[in-house]
């Protein structure tokens, strides 16, 4: 059984008992969260798809920690100006556990 799920913009397949690392969630670690925004349960081999999303069907996740990413590197110059502008970047995350898919 695996869900698809919409949270922080992006779309991901999600079983029971993975782990995921998701955009920045403001819980504190350890809370319990819902996603409602089911877009497709599979289910016994059977797809149920909804428009946009599923009635009545939800999954529950743990916060397992908030952290930040590797970081990446901005640069910007302008060739034969001196001009030169580097910077860095650590995108925030949360680290979920999916607990349960209720369909």
């Amino acid at each position: 059984m695996y869900a698809i799920i919409e949270t922080g913009g992006k779309q991901y397949k999600v079983e029971e008992g993975d782990i995921l690392k998701v955009e920045k969630l403001p819980a504190p670690e350890g809370e319990k969260v819902e996603f409602d925004t089911v877009l497709a349960v599979s289910k016994d081999d059977k797809l149920q798809v909804g428009t946009p999303w599923l009635e009545n069907v939800k999954v529950i996740a743990n916060i397992q920690k908030h952290g930040k990413g590797e970081k990446i590197i901005v640069f910007k110059y302008k060739p034969k100006k001196n001009y030169r502008k580097k910077q860095g970047h650590r995108q925030p995350y949360t680290e979920i556990m999916i607990e349960k898919i209720e369909a």
